[in-house]
């Protein structure tokens, strides 16, 4: 049975972008040394990598569950 649209949260509207602006784009450029600002054009920009989200695998999940109950079992 899925949920009802209006019962869901409000932050998974909010996302990451997948997509830079030209501002933004130049600014990483700039900070990683990549462009100057005075002789390079901008336009025909290097594609820039936007940050990804790494989802966890199940085993690394349980490996830190268990951790934490050791370490509140050794705290007790």
């Amino acid at each position: 049975m899925t949920i009802h649209p209006s019962l869901k949260g409000a932050d998974t509207l909010v996302g990451d972008r997948s997509v830079l602006t030209r501002v933004e784009r130049i600014q990483k450029l700039v900070k990683d040394g990549k462009l100057d600002e005075e002789s390079n054009s901008a336009y025909g920009l290097p594609k820039v990598r936007t940050k990804f989200k790494v989802a966890k695998s199940k085993k690394a999940e349980k490996a830190e569950a268990e951790a934490e109950e050791k370490a509140e079992d050794d705290a007790e």
